[in-house]
């Protein structure tokens, strides 16, 4: 029997308690920085490292532009506003052929940064797309 690697069309994002569908989501990496260091009586002349503080990307997600829908900008403007409380965990599932998840990333403490509108073009045959840029305190493979 042979095996293949998940494909990643088929996702859905937890989004505070709802379960909503975006056509893209990107920049979920972080990073660990290396510190570098050398004690005063070391014999090497070279320095050592060791791992430091993890860094994280702001997570971009995408979606098609809905009537009546505001929930990006309602959630900018309540963060605006400073309500601590506003911010939200986002559960990001890669589901498999019978819409189980068989991997999940956790980001907590999330608020967006930043919110694009839809490009609105005369002549174009597309879906007006938006995006949100959501910046967060941690991101973690659930298992």
């Amino acid at each position: 029997m042979a095996e293949y690697p998940l494909p990643k069309f088929h996702f859905q994002v937890d989004w505070g308690g709802a379960k909503i569908s975006f056509m893209e989501v990107s920049g979920m990496d972080f990073q660990v920085e290396a510190i570098e260091y050398r004690h005063s009586d070391s014999k090497d002349f070279s320095k050592i490292k060791m791992p430091g503080m993890r860094k994280y990307s702001n997570i971009t997600m995408k979606r098609g532009l809905f009537e009546q829908d505001f929930d990006f900008n309602n959630w900018l403007d309540a963060i605006a506003n400073e309500r601590v409380n506003e911010r939200r965990d986002l559960v990001i599932r890669l589901l498999n052929e019978k819409h189980e998840p068989v991997a999940v990333w956790k980001a907590t403490r999330c608020f967006p940064v930043k919110i694009t509108a839809p490009d609105l073009k005369s002549d174009a045959n597309e879906v007006a797309v938006e995006s949100i840029e959501i910046a967060h305190e941690g991101l973690s493979l659930v298992r």
